[in-house]
């Protein structure tokens, strides 16, 4: 999008082989390979290269490499730039979002200045040139509507929103949601199961949030239901293939083991679980699912367990 643009693009890859293949073949050999990448564009294994002199930096490594690789890049950052955040996920050790992690390692006049994008967006349909709509989060709004203009084209739309704990939170937490999802679908338990499990699955999410100081309003939008809707519910979900296998009986070693890429739900219901102890939030269905991704209990007992619970109101 951003080459449709006109703008100079430089990708880093960790991989030198990785980069140079792409040089070479104007593919990527292991992510979406059916797809020609533009001239323009070009990539690099040398994390000074890519990242010095940009007056924005898009941040798109896995969860769990986001603090390494935004401590190795911090210094080769230009005066003024923007960092955008597209990772959906939780640290598990601190409980911190990706913004908080980015903003802990770079601190100075960079930290301020991190935006987040999330929203529904397979990268396969936006590469395809599908329409896509995002919502892009900072708490300057001069930052956000920078992004906004820099990243919006014909095919893709950007929406601004403040509420950046809310949009990181609703990303983050829909891959747990969708996580069990899977595992009801793995069961067949039907569309009824499948829509309560949405609906009870966007009131945890919200619940947190607003805990942690969080916009309710933000979770009835593009990064609460919207990408809740296509993550539980789309064929490319990653998260949602993970619980659909363990429905079906695999063991989580044996479905990881076989992925590409990763499955970000999985990291992110241990963290979300303890996240939530620590302010004394209740997340009935992240906690189940935490309980058979680490094999303690079977995904037909976590069902039972969850239809069998003290019933409540609806509001509680």
């Amino acid at each position: 999008m951003l080459c449709a643009g006109a703008h100079d693009v430089v990708l880093w890859a960790r991989d030198p082989a990785l980069s140079l293949a792409i040089n070479r073949d104007r593919r990527n050999p292991r992510y979406l390979t059916s797809f020609e990448l533009p001239p323009r564009m070009r990539a690099t294994s040398d994390l000074e290269e890519a990242v010095a002199g940009r007056p924005l930096v898009i941040c798109s490594v896995p969860s769990h490499g986001v603090r390494q690789v935004a401590a190795a890049a911090a210094s080769h950052f230009a005066p003024g730039a923007i960092l955008v955040s597209t990772v959906k996920g939780i640290e598990t050790e601190s409980g911190l979002t990706m913004h908080q992690v980015l903003e802990q390692v770079l601190g100075g006049e960079h930290a301020p200045r991190v935006v987040c994008l999330s929203g529904p967006s397979f990268a396969r349909e936006i590469a395809a040139g599908k329409p896509t709509v995002v919502t892009v989060a900072a708490k300057d709004e001069a930052d956000a509507k920078v992004v906004q203009k820099t990243l919006s084209c014909p095919t893709l739309r950007c929406y601004s929103n403040p509420d950046v704990v809310g949009v990181e939170l609703g990303g983050a937490l829909k891959n747990v949601i969708a996580i069990a999802v899977g595992i009801s679908d793995g069961l067949e338990l039907g569309q009824n199961a499948r829509a309560a499990l949405m609906t009870r699955g966007l009131a945890e999410i919200t619940r947190l949030g607003v805990r942690l100081g969080a916009s309710p309003l933000t979770f009835l939008g593009l990064a609460g239901v919207g990408d809740l809707i296509l993550t539980c519910t789309g064929d490319l979900s990653r998260n949602r293939s993970v619980g659909l296998e363990l429905g079906r009986g695999r063991k989580l070693t044996d479905i990881l083991a076989g992925m590409k890429e990763v499955a970000e739900g999985v990291r992110t219901t241990r963290a979300a679980c303890t996240l939530a102890h620590r302010v004394g939030v209740e997340l009935p269905i992240a906690f189940m699912v935490r309980e058979v991704l680490e094999d303690d209990l079977a995904p037909r007992d976590a069902v039972d367990r969850l239809m069998t619970r003290e019933l409540k109101s609806e509001s509680h």
